[in-house]
């Protein structure tokens, strides 16, 4: 072997035993991190994901994170004051409200920071299930049925519980009046189960906290907005008469299943007041509530389905139905209250949903050849 080729064996071999050093490190480097990850990630488990006991623990304003690490660690909340640190700095929660918490061991970490944060107890999200506006307490029942381990004939059965519904009313003395039980009335809870996307911490959570959670929702957002008025009136052939907020809701729902725009719900409300200040009052005639008596879901109303006998049938019946017949909005709740001042009688939907508005029933019938006939 020449010397030539001495210098060039000894460059392999140092080449290789570089690469060698390098993989070795790259390995040690892969399992040090997978070693750290699960490190890391398990020092967030509950001390005892078992525990049913709770501590109070008093958060003073100004503490820091090692502080609360070392008061949990001492109350017996963590096994670890200094990796609780460690967490917190590592997912930059830094806010931490002052206050009294009850925590228990069974809390992970994640749950502990979270309520600490927000000061609210935290729990993780476990289905999130959203409701549109306007659906019908039937339609609710599917959703619920299809997103979660619930069944849709047994909430549909709640619905219709004497026992369940009174209990309700006397959580909810305010909001849930005795008209809700009226014979009329098909489902007592409909229009007061609230649209919204709503978080869901229970595995197998039960219908009747689903309902109470909706019912929560109404608390907040649509009596409120009731109730942001002495008294809200409508003149009702000719005499001003107030309405309760089942009737309030009741109207909203109107507006909701007709309306396609914020403008329209405001100008649709003005029509149905219009027609009840007549006298006689004129009917709303309003398909979706033939619809809702019919229990169906239709594309289109039918001449003969005008003339089903039900106290729904806003045709046949003068004034609001017995009750709502679908969930309401935010804007329809709003337009409810705060309708345009206009000389509408009549309105239709063309094929792409806009609306046309009219005062006379000639001016209606001309829309009609335009936008649905001519189409």
């Amino acid at each position: 072997m020449s010397r030539y080729d001495d210098i060039r064996f000894s460059k392999n071999v140092s080449s290789y035993l570089s690469l060698i050093i390098i993989g070795v490190l790259a390995i040690g480097v892969i399992v040090i991190s997978i070693i750290a990850y699960f490190y890391i990630t398990s020092i967030g488990d509950p001390l005892d994901a078992n525990s049913e006991e709770t501590e109070e623990v008093v958060i003073d304003s100004g503490t820091s994170a090692g502080m609360i690490g070392e008061q949990l660690e001492e109350e017996g909340i963590i096994d670890n004051g200094r990796m609780f640190e460690v967490y917190l700095r590592l997912n930059s929660i830094t806010n931490y409200q002052a206050g009294e918490y009850e925590l228990s061991p069974a809390m992970d970490f994640e749950q502990i920071a979270r309520t600490l944060e927000t000061g609210t107890i935290y729990q993780e999200v476990l289905h999130r299930v959203a409701i549109p506006e306007g659906y019908s307490v039937e339609q609710i029942a599917e959703q619920f049925s299809q997103n979660l381990p619930v069944s849709e004939e047994r909430f549909l059965e709640l619905m219709t519980d004497r026992e369940f519904i009174e209990s309700l009313m006397e959580e909810y003395p305010e909001m849930l009046s005795e008209e809700i039980l009226d014979e009329d009335v098909k489902y007592p809870l409909e229009g007061y189960l609230f649209p919204a996307t709503y978080d869901i911490t229970e595995e197998e959570p039960s219908i009747e906290s689903l309902v109470r959670q909706m019912l929560d929702a109404t608390e907040v957002n649509s009596f409120p907005i009731y109730n942001s008025v002495d008294e809200y009136t409508i003149t009702y052939e000719g005499e001003p008469q107030e309405l309760s907020f089942h009737e309030f809701l009741t109207f909203s729902s109107l507006i909701e299943m007709e309306a396609t725009s914020l403008a329209d719900r405001s100008m649709i409300a003005s029509v149905f007041i219009n027609r009840m200040a007549e006298q006689p009052a004129m009917p709303l005639q309003t398909d979706p509530t033939v619809l809702y008596a019919l229990g169906e879901h239709q594309e289109r109303t039918l001449f003969e389905d005008l003339e089903v006998e039900d106290p729904y049938n806003t045709y046949i019946n003068s004034g609001l139905p017995p009750g709502p017949i679908a969930s309401p909005g935010i804007e329809s709740l709003q337009s409810t209250l705060n309708p345009s001042n206009t000389n509408y009688y009549y309105f239709l939907a063309d094929s792409e949903g806009n609306n046309h508005f009219a005062e006379t029933f000639e001016g209606h019938i001309e829309n009609r050849e335009e936008y649905i006939n001519n189409q």
